[in-house]
């Protein structure tokens, strides 16, 4: 039940993508729980139809691919619709493929571009027009990766790259309309994504006890929801999950410097091979709860070549 105290997010409506589940699901908890109304937006409509039922009468849900225009155009018009606005909007979908490039399925990494980004850029193109008549908010969901490079993880990290970056650009532009961007960077949350990864790939978890600081840590669902429910009320510019991770992120030149890329090729040279041993005997690009490929059964998709 929504906190009878009147707050920031009092009615406000939050349309949220990739909500089925994960981080949407768990902001959608939050945000009602603090007087918010919520649009439900993803893949999975009985996973999205039970969420909107406990979350009723504060929740609607909407079937949409983030890669169809037409859903996402169809999706928000029934948001708006059923909620009479639109405040705020959290573009969350998003999935990772398994493998380095040299031997991954190229079709399932284009997927990640395809819903990662040009998903993200769907979906603002949707909802823009209802956020600029309310001066709301966006918050693009970005990542660690943005500025933090690790082996297997190119297109999702050049998709968060791309996410980051659109959002430094649609702050300058909708600056004039009084409508705030905001980008999310996380590490490691809790999720079905990072417990695929676990459980799948022994290199991921001996790499992830040396990865030093934020980099090494798996934060709660909860708490990442819980930063995720604040930035919709305080509208930051960036939200990093843990907030430790902000020290990295302005950092990001040694981060990516050739010394430090010389660093991490002689610590993750063994991994390297064992990572891509790992992945290849999967026998699937995508973790086994991802939506992968859209449509279907979670974790069906292109085996890794």
């Amino acid at each position: 039940m929504p906190d009878q105290s009147r707050g920031p997010m009092t009615d406000r409506v939050v349309l949220i993508t990739g909500a089925a589940r994960g981080i949407g699901a768990a902001t959608a908890r939050q945000l009602v729980a603090r007087g918010a109304r919520v649009a439900l937006v993803g893949l999975e409509p009985a996973l999205l139809q039970a969420l909107a039922g406990e979350l009723a009468p504060h929740a609607s849900w909407h079937h949409a691919d983030v890669t169809s225009q037409a859903a996402l155009d169809a999706a928000v018009a029934a948001a708006v619709a059923h909620h009479g606005r639109l405040d705020v909007l959290v573009a969350n979908a998003g999935i990772a493929s398994l493998g380095m490039v040299a031997h991954a399925d190229i079709e399932a990494m284009c997927r990640v571009l395809d819903v990662n980004l040009a998903g993200v850029f769907r979906t603002v193109k949707a909802a823009l027009p209802h956020v600029v008549a309310a001066r709301g908010y966006l918050l693009l969901v970005s990542s660690a990766a943005a500025f933090s490079a690790m082996p297997g993880m190119s297109a999702y990290a050049a998709s968060k790259a791309g996410v980051e970056q659109l959002a430094n650009v649609l702050r300058l532009e909708l600056a004039p309309h009084g409508v705030d961007v905001g980008s999310a960077h996380m590490t490691w949350i809790d999720t079905d994504m990072v417990r695929d990864v676990h459980e799948d790939l022994g290199s991921f978890r001996r790499t992830l006890a040396r990865l030093p600081g934020p980099f090494g840590t798996i934060t709660t669902l909860d708490a990442c929801a819980a930063a995720f429910a604040d930035a919709c009320a305080r509208r930051p510019r960036r939200l990093y999950v843990p907030r430790s991770l902000g020290v990295a992120s302005a950092w990001r030149m040694v981060l990516g410097s050739a010394v430090m890329q010389r660093l991490l090729r002689g610590q993750m040279a063994p991994m390297l091979h064992e990572a891509e041993a790992e992945t290849r005997a999967l026998g699937r690009a995508f973790g086994r709860r991802s939506m992968g490929m859209g449509e279907g059964t979670p974790g069906e998709g292109p085996p890794s070549a």
